[in-house]
């Protein structure tokens, strides 16, 4: 589902402020992998997460999403393919329009657009039961404006946005890190059944490692642009924090103390 085949990146390239992000990164994520992605500040998360969105194009290697090449398509083009949520709870949503109004928007994307924009009562019916798996209470007040509500509830509504049409792929960057703990826990809840029940593809990087190992099938840990760690399975399952701490002192040869973030 997801092929990316030594992709390398160097910001502020012939600059002494030159500092290369990705280094010759490979990574292959077959359809339903959910794959949690660790590592310390300037690990690289994030830079391959927006290497994959098309943010910014490397400097070589190759991106394969569903088996189409994307290298060559723009942000705005491999958004077809994808499903994102941002750390900022601001980001995603109109702030200004109601949850109907927002759902509706993301499930029309893609679609051809009238000059007709109500939402029909079939659209409503759904929108209704979607929200209410949630169990936020938020199908009765689905014409409350996005901007109204708590940073929990928002990215509820951006994760329900994200896969409404299935994307190919769900990049979830940090997207519970500026939520306390208890709320996080609930998005958290709310992703994995999503990911779940639609059987979606999905990279999601975060701080936390306990965190990453409880959620999805398989764990990679980055340091200084290069995967140095790719565990899945029952191995995964019987992860620790501790051995996490332990395995990137092993392979990076740094302290792990101000390089993973516990939370």
């Amino acid at each position: 589902m997801l092929e990316v085949r030594g992709i390398s990146k160097t910001f502020n390239a012939g600059t002494i402020n030159a500092k290369k992000a990705l280094d010759q990164v490979s990574l292959t994520l077959n359809e339903g992998d959910f794959v949690t992605v660790i590592g310390g500040n300037g690990a690289g998360k994030s830079t391959l997460l927006n290497a994959v969105a098309g943010v910014f194009n490397v400097d070589e290697g190759q991106i394969m999403i569903d088996g189409v090449e994307v290298n060559r398509l723009s942000e705005h083009k491999r958004a077809k393919f994808l499903g994102r949520v941002f750390q900022d709870p601001m980001n995603g949503t109109a702030a200004t329009m109601g949850i109907d109004e927002n759902l509706a928007l993301a499930y029309r994307r893609g679609k051809s657009r009238t000059l007709r924009w109500g939402i029909q009562a079939k659209e409503h019916k759904l929108y209704r039961e979607m929200l209410k798996e949630l169990g936020l209470g938020l199908e009765d007040r689905m014409t409350t404006r996005v901007g109204l509500l708590s940073g929990g509830q928002r990215q509820a509504i951006t994760l329900l946005m994200a896969t409404l049409q299935r994307p190919k792929l769900l990049l979830l960057d940090e997207h519970t890190a500026a939520l306390d703990p208890k709320t996080a826990a609930k998005v958290l809840e709310i992703t994995q059944k999503i990911v779940e029940r639609d059987h979606l593809t999905t990279l999601m990087i975060t701080h936390n490692m306990a965190n990453a190992i409880e959620y999805g099938n398989r764990l990679i840990m980055m340091h200084e642009g290069k995967i140095i760690f790719d565990v899945s399975g029952e191995e995964k399952k019987g992860l620790q924090v501790e051995d996490l701490l332990h395995k990137f002192t092993e392979l990076s040869g740094d302290s792990a103390s101000d390089r993973m973030l516990l939370s």
